[in-house]
């Protein structure tokens, strides 16, 4: 894990821009001072360029530590401003009475040219960011995760960018983390939030020492584990399925090395950890410190806390990928994360079709139109609720799988909302006018079918 040596000075902006914002100050005051905060900003990354210049510039045997000081430096920047940010609101998740009955679009609407909204990859900003993504890296103690884990699923503030890019990985962390007993999906789900905020693409930031991608890779790193898990013909460090499934090898392959190490008495603590510790700081130091790495600054400023901000969230992350449908497989896992990438996305009356969102939006039947058309590449369902429940096989509740509709809101016509289950007495839907997609609970009364 690296960070950005930019971090430093936008870490002392952003303080900044807390302390203005939150002061009570003069209006003219405040404009004068939030132009220097974006000035600062600005000059962020020329601070980096020339941070890489300098170390470049230093004997070879020196840029790696110089390198390791950089990032610790950042690091303890960001967490010695951090108090003087403006706090994240503590909005209490809404409460999710039966939706009232779903309007009907008239017969002769056409539907509208879907347009592109939340689809794109997670994109990192200068400025210090409160979506859902980076606020479950922070991997706090303090009952503030807790409290943001119903928030990503359930809050229309959470926006559907950052929780689309959750979405996207949260299949590939279920497959690797079937690689090895010793590291699970939760753990592999902690580590990227903390090692790149689940940002992927050409978008993703390269660190100071070259590390990139979601998983933050170095190149020689990735010439050994990098390879095409998702056959599409190339082993990309900036896909997400090629990353995650090279990081859960490289992990289960220093589990395994770490309790060898153990059994022979070479290495002493819990092989999570000192695996862990390995992904950050390199096996290497594991074996030649004899297990935890310790003493100089960076494993004190760095390793160390990275180990315990993974292992704090760990079990968080378990509930959050027990949400996100417990890595259902097949049609019914793929309609499952057809939906879930427009959480988020504002309920629009007669919004969306197979083609995706219409006019900003969807209503609860254009969401399940799109995901199950998405997932079965071509299944076109009727555009009702009413005529959607007509469609497939009914089956008992208890028996619903991901990916079956669930039908709701009943009148003398049939049901008047339509939902997809996601697994673990939870859906997805597009609630109501004012709403947004979200994950709630089944509610009562609701029928199942099964459409694939």
């Amino acid at each position: 894990m690296s960070v950005d040596p930019s971090a430093i000075i936008v870490g002392v902006a952003a303080a900044i821009g807390g302390f203005v914002h939150g002061a009570d100050l003069p209006e003219p005051a405040q404009g004068i001072a939030t132009q220097q905060v974006q000035s600062i900003v600005e000059a962020a990354p020329a601070l980096g360029a020339q941070i890489d210049e300098s170390i470049a510039g230093l004997p070879p045997e020196a840029q790696d530590p110089a390198r390791r000081a950089v990032d610790a430096a950042a690091v303890a920047v960001q967490d010695a401003v951090a108090p003087l940010l403006p706090p994240v609101p503590d909005q209490a998740p809404p409460q999710n009475p039966l939706p009232p009955r779903e309007p009907q679009p008239q017969d002769n609407a056409s539907p509208q040219p879907s347009e592109p909204v939340a689809t794109e990859p997670y994109s990192p900003s200068l400025g210090p960011s409160q979506t859902t993504g980076d606020a479950l890296a922070k991997g706090a103690s303090d009952g503030a995760l807790p409290r943001l884990v119903p928030s990503v699923l359930d809050s229309p503030a959470a926006t559907s960018s950052a929780i689309g890019s959750i979405a996207v990985f949260v299949p590939w962390f279920q497959k690797a983390g079937a690689i090895c007993d010793g590291v699970k999906a939760p753990v592999l789900a902690a580590l990227y939030a903390a090692e790149n905020g689940f940002r992927y693409g050409a978008t993703a930031p390269v660190s100071p020492s070259g590390a990139r991608g979601p998983g933050q890779f170095m190149p020689a790193t990735w010439a050994a584990y990098g390879k095409d898990a998702d056959g599409d013909g190339k082993a990309d460090i900036l896909d997400v399925a090629d990353s995650v499934m090279a990081s859960g090898h490289l992990l289960c392959d220093t589990y395994n090395q770490i309790e060898q190490w153990k059994s022979q008495g070479e290495v002493v603590g819990d092989t999570l950890d000192l695996t862990i510790a390995g992904y950050n700081a390199g096996v290497g130091a594991v074996r030649s410190h004899h297990g935890m790495p310790s003493g100089e600054a960076d494993y004190e400023n760095q390793t160390k806390p990275y180990v315990a901000k993974i292992r704090a969230s760990e079990s968080r992350y378990a509930s959050l990928l027990g949400v996100f449908g417990g890595g259902a497989d097949g049609i019914g896992g793929k309609i499952v994360e057809a939906a879930i990438r427009y959480l988020g996305l504002p309920y629009v009356w007669g919004g969306g079709n197979v083609n995706g969102p219409s006019a900003g939006g969807f209503d609860c039947s254009g969401l399940t139109s799109y995901a199950v058309h998405a997932a079965t590449s071509g299944l076109s369902l009727p555009r009702t609720s009413e005529m959607q429940w007509n469609v497939g096989v009914e089956v008992p509740l208890a028996d619903a799988m991901p990916g079956d509709l669930l039908f709701g809101n009943w009148g003398p016509a049939g049901p008047g909302h339509v939902a997809i289950y996601v697994g673990n007495g939870q859906m997805v839907h597009a609630p109501t006018t004012g709403d947004v997609v979200r994950i709630a609970p089944v509610f009562e009364g609701m029928k199942a079918r099964r459409v694939f």
